[in-house]
């Protein structure tokens, strides 16, 4: 009945219900000295109504535990792990400099504002501005209907303005780049605080989630991005690495608070490279004697990309922003650094092994995406099966990042679409990125074991 029928909902709603029975006790407890009984019933809608035919709340079968702080998330978790784990640094400590957390950019009308090529975007632009009314406007795009974003505004502004000199790239899924213009009559809500660090070049950022639904979700972008660019379920939070200097400044600072660096100094008996010194273009040190910003950065992109770490602390990573530990010697965060390094370059698809394709294309040119589907390692794009991209893995095909599948969801993005010969050799080049992900994946782990596995590697003697 499950495998038929898995948590088949039995309100006649879409919208996710959780129903909670909560009771007042003359007690006087502190929250984790309350123990909470839960139940869950998966299933079929009617094998779930027969159950609570069956029984009572108060005969349910049921876990009973005490919440854990600080969050006192309703489940029963490990106790001892959880405080292996809030020992580590969340994310916002290390890469915090730039106030609370932000999400990427919220068009509420990507219709419009979000396009496949820069050219297809000044072409929607130019429709809007023909339009008469916005009754006509509307009959042409899917358009905001709140009052940050008004037509006639929008209108009158974008007419007034070299829009054209607002053309960027944003990252609007993984590995999926595309094309907006960089105004509020645009792009509407551009979470300034964090994408103006972002619009010019040679930055590079963080995106990941508060809390996951599905798998962790975390991957780096070099542009603006979208607020679901990482993450299907859970909106994406930006850390950018470098600041753009903001008046006395005249120089970008690295987005890490001075504590965490000074504590992460100390562990690894290296020297911060301060900005300003040699290395400050990449923000990198020797790995020697000395570490920069980029170094932290490759670090905890590649402590997220442990599966190890990700399964250990699965339940955690589901309910706030991920800590990271601190590496206790220079020769597990040199190791932790060159691989997260080699990481960060292949998802922002900026590394050689890129050029080497390792699929074949089939069919003819310039073929039309029908229908997405993989059998016999190869990724087929129409219903016959006569086009499609050989030599694509099973794991590459199921590799998920934040809830994406990733193979599938950049091809099905562009059903009824035309792939040019750019689109092609972009989705061999996405293969090739996937398939290093998983050998390195694995590469940290084994790294993190010789060095004592988890917790062991992180703890100091």
């Amino acid at each position: 009945d499950f495998a038929l029928f898995p948590h088949k909902n039995v309100f006649e709603i879409k919208q996710g219900v959780a129903v909670s029975l909560l009771r007042r006790t003359a007690e006087r407890l502190a929250p984790t000295e309350h123990p909470v009984h839960r139940s869950d019933l998966f299933g079929s809608d009617s094998s779930k109504l027969a159950t609570l035919v069956a029984h009572t709340v108060m005969n349910l079968p049921a876990e009973r535990f005490r919440p854990l702080p600080p969050e006192l998330v309703f489940a029963g978790l490990d106790d001892d792990r959880k405080r292996e784990y809030d020992v580590y640094l969340p994310i916002p400590q290390i890469m915090g400099q730039n106030g609370d957390p932000a999400p990427g950019i919220v068009t509420t009308q990507d219709e419009f504002a979000i396009s496949f090529s820069k050219e297809e975007q000044v072409e929607k632009v130019e429709a809007l501005l023909a339009t008469r009314t916005e009754a006509e406007a509307r009959e042409l795009f899917t358009l905001c209907s709140q009052n940050q974003w008004i037509y006639a505004d929008a209108k009158r502004a974008l007419r007034s303005e070299d829009w054209r000199k607002e053309l960027v790239p944003i990252l609007y899924r993984p590995f999926d780049r595309r094309w907006t213009v960089y105004s509020r009559y645009v792009a509407v809500h551009r979470r300034e605080r964090v994408s103006a660090h972002l619009v010019k070049s040679n930055n590079v950022a963080l995106i990941t989630t508060r809390q996951t639904k599905d798998d962790f979700a975390g991957i780096a972008c070099d542009t603006i991005c979208g607020h679901k660019s990482g993450s299907r379920f859970d909106i994406g939070y930006v850390f950018p690495l470098w600041l753009e200097p903001q008046w006395p400044e005249s120089r970008r600072l690295p987005n890490l608070s001075a504590g965490a660096v000074r504590d992460l100094a100390g562990s690894i008996s290296l020297s911060f490279v301060r900005p300003g010194a040699s290395g400050e273009a990449e923000g990198r040190g020797d790995l020697k004697a000395t570490f920069g910003p980029r170094d932290v950065f490759d670090y905890v992109y590649a402590v997220v990309y442990s599966p190890a770490y990700r399964l250990r602390y699965e339940d955690f990573l589901k309910s706030d922003f991920a800590r990271i530990p601190l590496s206790p010697t220079s020769r597990l965060f040199r190791a932790l650094v060159g691989m997260g390094s080699e990481l960060v370059a292949l998802h922002l698809l900026d590394c050689p092994k890129l050029d080497h394709a390792i699929t074949e294309y089939l069919g003819r040119r310039a073929p039309e995406v029908e229908q997405v589907t993989w059998s016999k390692n190869t990724v087929w794009i129409d219903k016959a099966e006569t086009a499609g991209f050989k030599g694509v893995r099973e794991d590459v095909w199921h590799f998920h990042i934040g809830g994406y599948q990733v193979c599938e969801k950049w091809l099905k993005d562009r059903k009824g679409r035309t792939l040019s010969k750019d689109d092609i050799a972009h989705y061999q080049k996405i293969v090739v990125a996937l398939a290093e992900t998983i050998r390195l994946m694995k590469e940290i782990d084994e790294v993190i074991e010789q060095h004592g596995g988890w917790p062991g590697a992180f703890q100091t003697s």
